[in-house]
């Protein structure tokens, strides 16, 4: 499968390396296609890894993964345009923090309470299949969830497009390892405001534990 990554941080690299090891083609996209971070992941990743451009990942992938910062994925995505985005499963692992005061951030808050990222993307472009999923955990345990408590606790989806949620919980079984039954659908497109609000206690945990091995489990 050809899958474009967004984004040259810590959680886009994650995510390539994963799926690199998993056989997939992978094109991380920056907003220049000499980018040294993007450049430097692919001389370890193999053959099967490239780089260029947000709009050259993007109409290469076929699954497209948002790991940009939140605060700008809008801008990234209108810098590609609805031409390589329309029609297709867009995942979205990103959040919309404002690191404006410093650790840790708020929600940025025309995206948040009443709004979300997710919500904005698939405002912005009707025809993408978002769905937001990955964005409450530290990105190690996006793609081993297996390395604490045996890989039992939850992974929240949420997206208006019905097969597409189905085939990103595919996606994320035979990619990274979850359990069918610890990833938890929740609706529409607006229960990101939900997932995204996980973010200040998860980030305040990670700060108090200096640890981000960590996750939620839904007890009975």
């Amino acid at each position: 499968m050809k899958i474009a990554v967004l984004g040259t941080g810590t959680v886009g690299e994650t995510i390539g390396s994963a799926l690199i090891a998993k056989g997939h083609e992978v094109k991380m996209g920056s907003r220049t296609a000499t980018n040294e971070k993007a450049a430097e992941w692919v001389s370890k990743s193999g053959a099967n890894a490239s780089t260029g451009t947000f709009a050259d990942a993007a109409a290469f992938g076929g699954i497209i993964i948002n790991a940009t910062k939140g605060a700008n994925s809008i801008d990234v995505l209108n810098s590609v345009g609805a031409a390589s985005l329309n029609g297709k499963i867009l995942i979205d692992v990103a959040n919309p923090l404002d690191f404006s005061k410093g650790m840790p951030p708020s929600l940025i808050p025309s995206l948040s309470n009443t709004n979300s990222l997710g919500e904005e993307i698939q405002k912005t472009f009707p025809e993408v299949k978002v769905v937001k999923t990955l964005n409450t955990m530290w990105c190690g345990l996006m793609v081993n969830p297996t390395m604490i408590g045996g890989g039992d606790h939850i992974n929240y989806l949420c997206g208006n497009d019905t097969d597409a949620k189905t085939e990103v919980k595919k996606f994320l079984i035979n990619n990274f390892g979850w359990k069918e039954e610890n990833l938890l659908d929740l609706g529409d497109i607006c229960n990101a405001r939900g997932t995204e609000s996980v973010l200040p206690i998860w980030l305040r945990v990670f700060l108090a534990t200096n640890n981000g091995a960590f996750n939620f489990k839904l007890v009975k």
